[in-house]
């Protein structure tokens, strides 16, 4: 379960970065918050996953 929660949290980092591009006036807020999602996915598996 929390596999495919963090495959989901990837794909959805990978959308804010190509959003990014596209909404004016926001792009480094969207880019970031893009950043810390795409962290949060790959911190999942590799620090709570782990442990089990």
């Amino acid at each position: 379960m929390a596999f495919a929660i963090s495959i989901l949290l990837f794909l959805a980092g990978m959308y804010l970065f190509a959003l990014a591009f596209l909404v004016p006036g926001f792009e480094g807020v969207i880019f970031i918050a893009g950043v810390l999602v795409v962290s949060l996915a790959i911190f999942i598996p590799v620090h709570i996953l782990r442990k089990n």
